[in-house]
């Protein structure tokens, strides 16, 4: 008995010590949501503060809260393109902002249009007399996008720049498959659907290579044009054309590589660089450390300038991530989430609508839903368009079809209309072991579809024709949206991935332009005038755990540890990318999904991987695809 009373205060002892954990935890969180709003009066003269801890997106993630606390790290930063674009721009009209200061030590990347569009921002800044200055300790690709654009660029003694250009490997799987005698079934329409040719092939075919080449010598030429227009004096070929031969001319040292091929003007210290920043923008005198000038926080900014609300309102719905099934998201694109946004605002009375698709596509069901959501707001006669950031292919092009005017920039990634959908059996590894099957079917489709003893004929079959069902639907939509044949159109799509000024060429694309100039022409056709409208971001409602997060992590002034800067950190870090989409493609490869219209095969920024994932049960696949879709 003394034992057992024992055991009995112990537990009691626990259960009082969780309760009193998570007593804490309640009102460490209710804190945090009350008090973690930034401080408008904080907003001084000085330096708008751009510390770039993070990757920039269409749409930032929602923070799960519990898996936050059971983490060991806090979520990754993400920055959204819209309010960086018009806190930059907003800075530029601003009288207490003297100066604009990039800071790039730990960007992670963001796609090339957001990119582009925040570089434009900086160019208005410069152009109104503000001072860009960008730091960074290593320079990449997308972060080198953004510097380009600043008045005075600055490296790190200890980084340098280095520029890769777009591109990569693929990972095969069919020699591994045969290997291990899986039998990977494969369905799909579209001679570049080249998705699924890692199950099918060793090596990449002809057709999706040169697909493959155009796309990406068009985003090649389009970053390097836009790095050109802003600094003439970088010397990208000489970089990029012989790496080894232009980092040996500087004695290996790859800050002063930077600096002979134009692409920094100055070598210094975080220190150093404050004091030039401070010589411009003013001192911080609240501050004793060295390097401290005075300056505002983005997000300080951004609550002290509130976006206008006066006018009429234009909705704009974000479909941003994976398109899948369900109510997932922000950052990734649930269709039933997304679905209810558009229905709530039936009530709303919008004088027009912006589907902002940022999207590589996913499930087709889910992207069926979104378009039947916003046919229901186009049947109300109100102007709909569309606005295409950096990816807007397969089912991200399906939920673009009801739009009456697409809007898309020249390094935008679209089309790839096409299908697919794939079920993996295991019926030749196991018969290795020993294990077979046996008994008796009513039906051809009777326990079917069976992963452990096969597929039949029929399945196969069935599945098939689900699959190029789809497509022929596919190609009508985008036929009755562009004016155009399903022939036409089907010699345009075979699951090909275009760029947005070929897109443009060949019809899918209306015209050149960003979100506000898809706003500007939803405003013309609704006959409003300048001023006599406003955007409501369906669906944008702040995370009320969000700030908490936020404040805990201090992420504009940081005091985490710099990441390695060098040529061997960011290798090491690119590694670490690679491993999880390898780990990624393994986990697809092995995942159940019905039919897809969606471009794994789409490139894309580590910003831009997708976040969620699609459930589901092999039963499911066949009632997935063969169930009816909804106008």
């Amino acid at each position: 008995m003394a034992f057992a009373r024992k055991v009995w205060k112990l537990l009691v002892a626990i259960k009082d010590g969780l309760a009193l954990a998570f007593l804490l935890l309640f009102f460490i969180l209710l804190y945090g949501v009350l008090s973690a709003r930034p401080n408008v009066a904080s907003v001084q003269d000085g330096a708008l503060l751009v510390r770039l801890d993070g990757s920039v997106v269409e749409e930032p993630a929602m923070i799960d809260p519990l898996q936050t606390l059971l983490s060991s790290e806090l979520p990754t930063h993400q920055y959204r393109a819209r309010d960086l674009v018009r806190a930059i721009r907003g800075a530029a009209k601003d009288g207490h902002i003297k100066a604009v200061v990039l800071d790039l030590s730990r960007f992670t990347g963001g796609g090339q249009v957001h990119m582009q569009e925040i570089g434009a921002a900086l160019d208005a800044a410069k152009a109104a007399k503000k001072p860009v200055l960008a730091y960074s300790l290593a320079y990449t690709d997308d972060g080198y996008l953004l510097a380009a654009h600043a008045s005075e660029v600055w490296v790190d003694p200890l980084g340098g720049a280095f520029l890769s250009g777009p591109g990569g490997y693929t990972i095969y799987f069919r020699a591994l498959l045969d290997r291990l005698k899986i039998n990977y079934h494969v369905y799909r329409v579209g001679t570049y659907k080249d998705y699924v040719e890692p199950y099918l092939r060793k090596n990449q075919s002809d057709e999706a290579r040169s697909a493959r080449k155009e796309l990406l010598a068009a985003m090649w030429e389009g970053w390097q044009a836009d790095v050109n227009r802003a600094r003439p004096k970088a010397n990208i070929k000489l970089v990029t054309s012989d790496p080894v031969g232009w980092l040996k001319a500087s004695g290996g040292d790859s800050a002063a590589a930077a600096s002979a091929a134009g692409l920094v003007d100055h070598i210094g210290t975080r220190t150093e660089f404050g004091d030039r920043v401070a010589a411009l923008a003013g001192k911080d005198d609240a501050s004793k450390l060295p390097g401290a000038y005075a300056h505002t926080r983005l997000s300080t900014w951004l609550a002290a300038n509130p976006e206008a609300r006066a006018g009429k309102p234009i909705g704009v719905v974000t479909i941003a991530g994976n398109i899948v099934d369900g109510k997932a998201g922000p950052g990734s694109a649930g269709g039933d989430r997304i679905a209810r946004l558009l229905d709530e605002a039936l009530s709303k009375d919008l004088a027009g609508l912006v589907i902002r698709v940022d999207s590589p596509g996913g499930s087709v069901l889910a992207s069926e839903v979104i378009r039947g959501a916003i046919l229901r707001h186009k049947a109300k006669g109100i102007p709909v368009a569309v606005s295409m950031a950096n990816l807007a292919a397969s089912g991200g092009y399906w939920v673009s079809t009801p739009g009456q005017r697409i809007f898309a920039e020249p390094g935008t990634i679209t089309g790839s209309i096409g299908m697919f959908a794939t079920v993996p059996s295991f019926e030749k590894a196991l018969a290795g072991y020993g294990v077979t099957g046996d008994g008796v079917r009513s039906t051809p489709l009777s326990g079917q579809p069976d992963i452990i003893t096969g597929l039949t004929p029929e399945f196969d079959a069935m599945i098939q024709m689900g699959i190029e069902n789809g497509y022929a639907r596919f190609i009508g939509l985008v036929g009755k949206a562009r004016g155009k044949t399903p022939e036409q159109v089907d010699a345009i799509a075979q699951g090909r991935v275009w760029d947005g000024g070929t897109a443009r060429q060949i019809g899918l694309v209306d015209q050149f332009g960003g979100l506000d100039d898809a706003l500007a022409w939803v405003a013309k056709q609704a006959k409003l005038e300048d001023g006599k409208w406003h955007a409501v971001y369906l669906g944008a409602d702040a995370n009320p755990y969000a700030s908490l997060f936020e404040r805990l992590r201090s992420d504009d002034e940081s005091d985490a540890p710099e990441a390695a800067a060098d040529f061997a950190g960011i290798v090491a870090a690119r590694q670490q990318d690679h491993l999880a989409r390898v780990l990624g493609e393994f986990e697809r490869m092995l995942g159940a999904r019905g039919a897809q219209a969606l471009c794994v095969d789409c490139p894309v920024s580590a910003a831009q991987q997708p976040r969620a994932k699609a459930g589901g049960s092999w039963l499911a696949l066949a009632a997935q695809i063969f169930a009816p879709l909804r106008d």
